[in-house]
């Protein structure tokens, strides 16, 4: 017996040695590592970043004038602003954005120019440009024109220290002119993250979070910005009314009666329940889970009546609409969407897929996404290789977007020269059309090179839509404990799907962070098993701080502990996102309204010229529905007002026309005639669908 004590004894000396071991080892660790923070090349928690942006602004103040000069593609960078020019349909605008390589982060407040006619960049300084930030938000200015943008935020370079911005800018395209606008009254506070879009006079912003390095805080407070008047409303939204909650990277699109948004990430507070501890019962810690958002809300917006007060704000209030039909499946974060003839065109995102020991293993997509804004509705959109049966484009014989820009520019050109001469747009055709004449001494572009599978996999890329092209820059992709900031951008022609062409592409640079954390996760489950020893039957309630902030690039995929019960966890792949589920739900389908109907093949010209009597005729009954009588207008403005109107029901139902010429191709069938449209015919397979 005593010799059985003195081994116990023995032996429970022995383990205290080697947890007291083990202890000093990782408390000299963790002093070597707060060291390498604390040198001489570290930024140090107390940095004044009021300093920092005091410099940058004084730099900025050696600028004189507004200067444009070409230059190289924008270096890589994260969350930045890409929007389409207002003034000019051959301009993109891209602003600010950071770049993190796994060890410093750098902010831009540089303001580029994509010359689409010339395929060339041009960098723009001023004296009055904002000063460097990422997260932030702009949007056009509607009937107000020029570009507006508000908040986001810079940081220290090892992220220690952050700051959010609450100032407002007005952007004129035409002279590249900034301009801080000053407001009175109350305005929207610090943030970045949230999102803004536009109706009439009024910028709508909502969400978006603030962060510093400690806590991440949701937004959820809905801001109206009146043009005219130039005042901001925090609109009072009646006690019963369902609102969105807090939120940040959500889609916020414009609409005829308001606004509309869907989706969204957050992170929401939730009890885990962990090992059992000795004496009975469960250790509990209250922890932040992420949450994708996968509702839908419309922000139904009324003006106040003409003889109201000059500051009188509109009537606003959201509804709750069901969730969409065939919403991409699994639900993903970073999924960036961009506004285009009534639908919201969404690419790439990520999802979580697995949680173990090990961390999370992620599934990022680059599948594309049409949502059908009033029928609530997405639809799969794929690439179709071009037909050999296909009309060749009128113009100068050129491929790709160049081309197609061409002969959409001459098509139009035609459209409207017979308008205004009066005639039948079957004469368009013949019509001949006036170039203007620096058209002719444009240099000729280099091919570019077309993929037909869309870019590599992605969240968080910058999309923008200009005269039916979709532009795809850059966007950020995770491998391991690496982060990879695309530097690259594509386009792709939302009428053609023929391809997916590669404007610029460079290689992303190297990574500069650790490649390994797992010591920092196994000191962290050492800590936890020791913890669970020393405890008897007590439970634990604590706050989980993240590891890193939502600023930072990579914690936004390594905080991400679970997704949300109501996001549930799908084994299906990519594949089963682009499954198009055909079910009618809420709404009616585009064939139901009494409205003609597109056919398979039929060029958005075509179409208006089989359909143009329909098309004035539905006009003028909605006219007199106004109160307006038709007989005000001439027939000049009834054909373009109907053309416009036939236009937006092209683009409607073109997923669904897509499909039917997908079918039909597949079975043998070329272009479609209608058998009255058919000289000389008795009959055949003309009149099917």
């Amino acid at each position: 017996m005593a010799k059985d004590k003195k081994g116990k004894s023995e032996g429970k000396k022995a383990k205290l040695a080697e947890k007291k071991a083990k202890q000093e080892k990782k408390s000299e660790k963790k002093e070597k590592t707060k060291a390498s923070k604390a040198g001489p090349d570290s930024d140090a928690e107390d940095i004044d970043l009021d300093a920092v942006l005091a410099e940058y602004a004084k730099k900025q103040e050696q600028f004189l004038k507004v200067t444009e000069t070409p230059c190289e593609p924008p270096k890589a960078r994260a969350s930045s602003t890409l929007i389409a020019s207002p003034a000019n349909d051959n301009e993109l605008f891209m602003f600010g954005g950071e770049y993190f390589n796994g060890a410093l982060a750098t902010f831009f407040n540089d303001l580029y120019v994509y010359q689409v006619n010339r395929d060339e960049w041009r960098l723009v300084t001023s004296p009055n440009t904002p000063l460097p930030r990422s997260g932030h938000a702009w949007c056009r200015g509607g009937n107000a024109g020029g570009i507006y943008l508000f908040g986001g935020e810079f940081s220290s370079p090892k992220q220690g220290t952050f700051y959010h911005y609450n100032d407002f800018w007005r952007f004129e395209p035409s002279n590249r002119e900034w301009t801080r606008i000053e407001t009175k009254g109350k305005t929207p506070p610090a943030r970045s993250g949230h999102r803004m879009t536009y109706f009439k006079n009024y910028i709508i912003l909502f969400g978006g979070f603030q962060d510093t390095s400690q806590t991440t805080k949701y937004l959820a407070d809905l801001w109206v910005y009146d043009t005219q008047n130039f005042v901001w409303h925090n609109p009072t939204l009646p006690l019963a009314t369902q609102k969105p909650d807090a939120r940040s990277s959500f889609s916020f699109l414009p609409h005829e009666g308001g606004a509309a948004l869907y989706g969204g990430y957050s992170r929401v507070k939730a009890t885990v329940t962990g090992k059992q501890v000795k004496g009975g019962g469960q250790a509990q810690r209250n922890v932040l889970k992420p949450m994708v958002h996968q509702d839908c809300f419309f922000l139904r917006i009324i003006q106040p009546a003409s003889d109201s007060p000059p500051n009188t704000p509109p009537t606003v209030r959201w509804e709750r609409r069901k969730k969409p039909a065939n919403a991409p499946n699994p639900p993903r974060a970073g999924a960036t969407m961009a506004y285009h003839k009534g639908r919201g065109i969404m690419f790439g995102g990520v999802h979580d897929v697995e949680e173990s020991e090990e961390g999370i293993d992620s599934e990022f997509f680059n599948t594309l996404f049409a949502w059908n804004i009033e029928r609530n509705r997405y639809f799969p959109l794929s690439l179709r290789k071009p037909r050999t049966n296909q009309k060749k484009a009128q113009g100068d014989g050129r491929g790709g977007r160049r081309g197609r820009g061409q002969a959409n520019e001459d098509e139009l050109l035609r459209n409207l020269a017979a308008l205004q001469a009066g005639t039948s747009l079957a004469d368009a055709d013949d019509m001949d059309i006036d170039r203007p004449k620096e058209e002719s001494d444009e240099k000729e572009l280099p091919a570019k090179e077309v993929l037909m599978e869309f870019a590599h996999v992605r969240f968080n890329a910058q999309l923008a839509v200009q005269d039916d092209i979709l532009y795809i820059y850059g966007g950020t992709f995770e491998k391991g404990d690496r982060e990879f900031t695309f530097d690259e951008m594509y386009c792709i022609d939302l009428g053609k799907l023929d391809g997916c062409k590669q404007i610029f592409r460079r290689e992303p640079e190297n990574w500069l962070g650790s490649e390994d954390g797992s010591d920092d996760e196994e000191d962290d489950e050492d800590d936890s098993e020791e913890d669970d020893e020393d405890e008897e039957g007590d439970v634990v309630m604590e706050d989980e701080k993240p590891k890193f902030t939502e600023s930072t690039r990579k914690s936004k995929r390594k905080d991400k502990a679970s997704i949300s019960e109501d996001t549930p966890l799908s084994p299906t792949s990519s594949t089963s996102a682009s499954t198009f589920d055909d079910t009618p739900e809420e709404s009616t389908t585009s064939a139901e309204d009494n409205l003609p109907h597109p056919r398979p093949f039929e060029s958005r010209r075509d179409f208006f010229q089989r359909t143009t009597n329909e098309w004035q005729e539905v006009l003028m009954t909605a006219l007199r529905w106004k109160g307006i009588q038709p007989e005000t207008l001439s027939v000049k403005e009834i054909k373009t007002r109907a053309f416009e109107m036939s236009e937006e029901k092209w683009w409607d139902c073109r997923e669904e026309i897509t499909a039917l010429e997908d079918e039909q191709e597949a079975a043998g069938i070329g272009e479609v005639v209608a058998l009255a449209d058919r000289e000389g015919a008795a009959g055949g397979v003309g009149r099917r669908r």
